[in-house]
């Protein structure tokens, strides 16, 4: 019996870096950005999907590949249903790295960094009244710290994201984790001279 706990339920690597802009192309579209979170749970069929998605059957076969023509998704295995076979699609890796927003991977294919926080922003403020009262929870704060303690607490909340998406699947609610660290144009207080510390 397979590890119900396993999320998802095919062997994957944990890391593949995208380094073809064929593979931003792919994966920046918002409905196949979908498909790879859903797989992500376990290894789905084009119909799977498009009940999913609320989109048609071919239009997720297009999207499915485009993404697996970008080396992003694959057949993990097949099942005979009746007299056809049953394509079930997985994630290539877990973890798909990408780098510099604003270099040439990103030139001339219309991505928009933005794009992350408007989606979450929209998301948000689409939460159905049924879900008001399920934890939710938006903040920020701001600190002036050393490039290598960004850097580690960049670290920390990769590995927050990726812990966050191994948990088992259960409940009727798909939550949703956005984590950021970023530079900003705050200014801050000076040091403090002699008399004032």
């Amino acid at each position: 019996m397979a590890d119900q706990s396993a999320v998802p339920d095919y062997e994957l690597p944990d890391e593949l870096e995208l380094t073809e802009p064929a593979q931003y192309r792919a994966l920046f579209d918002d409905t196949r950005m979908k498909i790879v979170h859903l797989l992500l749970e376990r290894a789905a069929t084009t119909s799977e999907l498009a009940v999913a998605l609320d989109k048609p059957k071919g239009t997720v076969g297009h999207h499915l590949k485009v993404l697996e023509y970008a080396g992003l998704v694959h057949v993990v295995r097949t099942k005979q249903v009746r007299a056809i076979e049953a394509r079930y699609y997985g994630r290539t890796a877990r973890v798909f790295l990408y780098h510099d927003w604003d270099k040439a991977a990103f030139e001339g294919i219309g991505l928009d960094p933005k794009g992350l926080l408007a989606e979450t922003m929209a998301e948000i403020a689409q939460i159905p009244a049924a879900y008001k009262n399920l934890p939710t929870l938006t903040n920020s704060r701001f600190a002036r710290i050393p490039v290598e303690r960004a850097a580690e607490w960049e670290q920390r909340l990769l590995d927050l994201l990726d812990e966050f998406s191994r948990q088992p699947r259960g409940g009727e609610v798909t939550f949703g984790l956005l984590v950021g660290v970023y530079p900003t144009g705050r200014g801050h207080l000076p040091e403090p001279k002699g008399d004032d510390a």
